[in-house]
């Protein structure tokens, strides 16, 4: 992995560039004094404590030994590992916040709430309420998504329409979503290659929608039921801002997917997607389904990869491959 991807991956999970600046520069010079590793980094005074400070609060560096200037990175493999559980921790202490935030809010009864800031919508009236929602989008729309999926043979069009425009599009799939018959295959990737921004989690605390920073439609899908025909309009409120806020928190820790498109490197799309559909969690039947292959030749692949990656095993893989820039 160049500097540059490692850099951005290091973003995304949270350090900012004078961190992520002083963790290359120690897996490039360390062990090293510390005067050695800011000369490098140029960082000095303030700025570098902080910096380093943070690497050692994110698991990425040891702190120096008491009398001595000699600094260390972890090993990437031992580091990024407690840092993604790190971050894994912030989206299960936020969806927790949020959860708490919905169960006073249907303590309070909904109809009794506020008629100006929710909104329950059900039945039929879902439908033409979700396709008014995605038609008046201006800036960006961000969506949890994971079934049940409410039956609008239109959802994937107007998506494509609202990515024709100029809007951008950030959703977060569940694991479910790509093992939902079609999919992935019908939905997920004509929607990415049109230039939508898709990661992926193993779950999705809520199904949501926010439509720019004006209001967002939230679920209140029956998911053993495989129903969904009730959900609520929020208008900005403090409620609004939480579903913001765990979207965002949530967008950081999701596995980013780039659908078919060839990367440097020289792995073909249906590996990648392999690795893709792996690293987001879905069973050997899911995979060998989606790619069309059976389970044999699965198998078959996967040896092929965990050996080009030098991987022991499929955890090992997945984190080679995203050091790569295959994922």
């Amino acid at each position: 992995m160049t500097n540059a991807k490692l850099g951005e991956a290091l973003r995304l999970l949270g350090l900012d560039h004078a961190a992520a600046r002083v963790y290359l520069t120690l897996l490039e010079r360390a062990p090293a004094p510390l005067s050695a590793i800011a000369e490098a980094a140029g960082l000095s005074g303030a700025e570098l404590t902080a910096a380093y400070g943070a690497l050692v609060d994110a698991g990425l560096a040891s702190a120096a030994e008491e009398g001595g200037d000699t600094v260390a990175p972890v090993p990437p493999t031992a580091g990024l590992e407690i840092l993604a559980r790190h971050r894994a921790a912030e989206v299960e202490e936020s969806r927790i916040a949020v959860g708490g935030a919905f169960e006073s809010f249907r303590r309070q009864r909904l109809a009794a709430y506020n008629d100006d800031l929710v909104e329950v919508v059900t039945g039929e009236a879902v439908g033409p309420r979700i396709r008014q929602a995605w038609a008046s989008a201006r800036d960006q729309i961000r969506q949890f998504e994971s079934p049940p999926y409410f039956p609008l043979s239109s959802a994937t069009r107007d998506a494509l329409d609202t990515l024709a425009r100029g809007v951008t599009q950030r959703v977060v799939y569940s694991r479910e979503s790509l093992e939902h018959p079609g999919h992935l295959r019908e939905v997920i990737e004509p929607c990415v290659e049109a230039g939508e921004q898709a990661r992926v989690l193993p779950s999705v605390p809520v199904k949501l929608v926010i439509i720019d920073e004006a209001y967002a439609l939230v679920s209140l899908s029956i998911k053993e039921a495989d129903v969904h025909n009730t959900m609520l309009v929020v208008q900005p409120c403090g409620l609004l801002s939480a579903l913001i806020a765990l979207f965002e928190q949530s967008w950081l820790n999701a596995l980013p997917f780039q659908g078919r498109t060839t990367r440097p490197g020289g792995l073909p799309p249906a590996d990648r997607r392999l690795l893709w559909l792996l690293a987001g969690g879905a069973s050997d039947e899911v995979i060998a389904r989606e790619m069309g292959v059976s389970r044999r030749t699965l198998y078959r692949r996967l040896q092929i990869l965990m050996a080009r990656l030098g991987a022991a095993n499929r955890f090992q893989m997945a984190l080679q491959a995203q050091r790569s820039g295959w994922l």
